[in-house]
């Protein structure tokens, strides 16, 4: 059995004893051994850093006290040994040690007796250390009752509660009272079938006849602490390709409760134990009483705060990083160099490339006077036709950001990218699940396949988007997670492809409210032109033979590699939050009001409103983005040429957006009126039946009457289409077949 499942007892001696009688390793001397450490250990010429650490502690009423294994290390490296192979041996020793020491700083006396000295606070000791991080994958029977170091996602914590460390029982028919200790953890407990009954006057027990099953448990009398169960998931780079996330349940308790939410990212010091699940016991499982589930109870929790900057130990960069960094932000174009090396395999896309540079870095989140938050996540979404290479860019994003979730349109409810709500197994509760967008808090969420999410999913994301919290109101539980992330998109327009033909709101399928959300749009659309298309076979060729230097145009290939890029963006989003300079806003509102002018006139020519809106929204996503330049040189001040930069980007994708479909300088509009007079001028000079030249078609109506060669082509499709028109020979025939 485990060693904190037997709730064994441990005997110290009083009486001095003959020599012989005292083993080397007897707990006595173990722990006289931990109490002369919290006393006396110091590193160099400090102070004594834990007993001025526990004094400080039991001042601010915290009956706690933080030990560094390293130090124990330092001070008695077979004492360390035995807390990493038996730590649940040797932290009740330390426990008590450590309630020795606080004696003595609580009720100083100046006799050496401790007789009639007041009772000091029982006091935890929790453990941190450096030791190798393991997997939960790594843990095997061998780690069972070892001291162990685990990282990963908190995805559900339960409300806190009381677990009884000392239950006193009394027998129904004699009124013997008992005390039994009770092990931490998970580990079950039985009552005794039998009452042995009071103890005679010459300490003989006298056998009383109380029955089977006598004992009732005095709750009042009982000694309780705090504990809450936590459930851990492995983080998303750490599960291999094709695999489940592994779980693990984690009982922490006193001073380790209510510290984590679901989404942190921690790292749990702890004993790995066993207990034996609720179906098994009275071996339910066809009497297997020797199969146990493992668990991890908690001696030590590192939370990452920011939660943004990788896992845990990311945060901490190293003199040698931070100065390979600040000279890596000197380098001369280093924004472009960026821009190529995301996804040096698709051939072109620059601006795509360059936008999400943009989102990796962010821009700088704010917290204005009166408690409300200014995002400084920057959301894109790239619409457009099949083959363009979406979803790649989408993956690689997902390899590259420090934290990134991927999910995929068609297979996301909106509970499970924002948080569900379960029932605990055990004490029937409800407990908050985080869902996909409450994991990658900090990072990058990518959706592919957006189009095909159920309206009532995308609705679920609209809060995540803007407000980056997540509200929940369900079984009896109001609350609010966050989801500070950026939302990398991916869609197909309505048709498939996208048609030219009709207006942005014909090939978006997307309400306003969620577009006016996304700071850059991009339309994305497969042209047909021969020279691209040569550069892009080669291309392809090139990297299906293993050969990227033989194109010379595509010899900067990748020419920062992944793991730095990664690491520099973390540094940049901890250390860099760039702010506006005078010249630069001045630009940016000036400029505001001329793309609200440019849209207002689109608006007018289309007779209709923007599908895609231009609102303060996108004046604050032109900030955003500036800001994001600003920081991939590590800038502390925007200057012009980053809203320079953020501008042409901005008009590159939203504003083309907004006006795509307006063709050979005219309007949709127009072109609309044109292609209804050339049909019914089709009409009236076909009759059924009769056939014509299409080069005919085109000299009579381009070239005599003046309308243009795009609107005739138009129209012969959209009659094609409707079954009036046929073409033959080639296209070179038009017969009119229906009517």
């Amino acid at each position: 059995m485990s060693g904190f499942d037997s709730g064994r007892l441990f005997s110290a001696q009083v009486l001095a004893g003959s020599e012989a009688s005292r083993a080397p390793d007897a707990p006595a001397q173990t722990e006289q051994s931990l109490y002369e450490f919290v006393q006396r250990f110091r590193t160099g010429n400090n102070d004594y850093i834990y007993r001025d650490r526990l004094r400080a502690n039991l001042l601010a009423k915290q009956n706690v006290l933080e030990v560094t294994l390293e130090h124990v290390q330092l001070w008695n490296a077979t004492l360390a040994q035995a807390m990493r192979q038996t730590p649940n041996e040797i932290l009740p020793l330390f426990e008590s040690a450590v309630k020795r020491a606080a004696r003595g700083i609580l009720h100083p006396i100046s006799t050496g007796t401790d007789r009639g000295r007041p009772e000091a606070p029982d006091c935890q000791v929790t453990l941190r250390s450096s030791a190798n991080l393991l997997g939960m994958r790594d843990l095997h029977a061998d780690s069972i009752t070892r001291l162990v170091r685990i990282p990963g996602i908190v995805i559900g914590a339960s409300t806190l509660s009381s677990r009884a460390t000392h239950l006193q029982i009394m027998c129904k028919e004699c009124r013997t009272l008992k005390t039994l200790p009770i092990s931490a953890g998970f580990g079950g407990f039985s009552l005794p079938r039998n009452c042995s009954g009071p103890e005679g006057m010459e300490g003989q027990q006298t056998k009383p006849n109380c029955g089977i099953d006598p004992f009732v448990i005095l709750h009042d009398k009982c000694r309780f602490v705090d504990a809450q169960t936590i459930k851990l998931q492995e983080a998303p780079d750490m599960v291999p390709v094709g695999e489940l996330p592994r779980h693990m349940l984690l009982s922490a308790d006193r001073a380790l409760c209510g510290r984590v939410v679901p989404g942190s990212r921690i790292i749990a010091t702890g004993v790995y134990s066993t207990f034996a699940p609720s179906s098994s016991r009275g071996g339910k499982m066809g009497g297997a009483v020797a199969l146990r589930q493992p668990y991890l109870r908690v001696v030590g929790l590192e939370i990452d705060a920011e939660g943004a900057a990788g896992r845990g130990a990311a945060r901490l960069f190293t003199v040698a990083e931070e100065d390979e960094f600040s000279r890596f932000a000197r380098t001369p174009q280093l924004y472009e160099k960026f821009a190529r090396s995301i996804a040096p395999s698709i051939f072109g896309n620059e601006d795509i490339k360059k936008a999400i540079t943009c989102l990796l870095f962010g821009g700088s989140k704010k917290v204005l006077p009166d408690g409300m938050r200014l995002r400084g996540d920057i959301n894109v979404l790239l619409l457009g036709d099949p083959g363009t290479a979406k979803s790649q860019l989408l993956k690689f994003v997902e390899k590259a950001a420090p934290i990134a979730v991927y999910t995929s349109g068609k297979g996301s409810s909106a509970a499970g990218l924002t948080a569900s709500v379960q029932r605990d197994t055990q004490s029937r509760e409800f407990y908050l699940e985080g869902g996909a967008m409450v994991l990658a808090d900090g990072g990058v969420v990518c959706i592919d396949e957006f189009d095909k999410m159920r309206d009532e999913d995308r609705v679920a994301i609209h809060e995540a988007m803007e407000q980056q919290t997540i509200s929940i109101a369900k079984a009896g539980i109001t609350t609010i997670l966050n989801s500070r992330t950026s939302v990398l998109a991916a869609a197909n327009p309505v048709f498939g492809r996208y048609d030219d033909m009709k207006s942005p709101g014909e090939n978006i399928d997307f309400q306003t409210t969620i577009l006016s959300r996304f700071d850059m749009i991009f339309i994305v659309k497969d042209e047909h032109d021969e020279g691209r298309d040569r550069t892009i076979a080669k291309h392809v060729m090139n990297i299906h033979m293993n050969r990227p230097g033989a194109n010379p145009a595509s010899e900067v290939v990748g020419e920062i590699d992944m793991d730095k890029m990664k690491r520099y963006v973390a540094y940049c989003k901890a250390r860099c939050a760039p702010r506006l300079s005078e010249e630069a806003s001045e630009k940016l509102s000036s400029h505001f009001v001329a793309l609200r002018k440019q849209i207002a006139q689109v608006e007018r020519d289309n007779d209709e409103r923007s599908s895609i809106p231009i609102t303060v929204r996108q004046l604050e996503a032109i900030i955003r983005m500036s800001e994001s330049l600003a920081k991939v040189t590590l800038s502390p001040t925007v200057q012009e040429e980053h809203v320079e930069e953020a501008i042409r980007l901005f008009k590159f994708s939203t504003m083309d957006a907004v006006q795509a479909g307006s063709v050979d300088g005219m309007t949709r509009g127009e072109l609309q009126e044109e292609v209804q007079k050339l049909e019914r001028e089709i009409r009236r000079r076909l009759p059924i039946g009769w056939s014509v030249s299409a080069s005919r078609l085109r000299n009579e109506f381009v070239e005599a009457q003046g309308f243009t060669q795009h609107a005739l082509d138009r129209t012969l499709y959209v009659l094609e289409k409707r079954d009036v028109l046929r073409f033959s020979n080639q296209r070179k025939v038009v017969t009119r077949t229906g009517v």
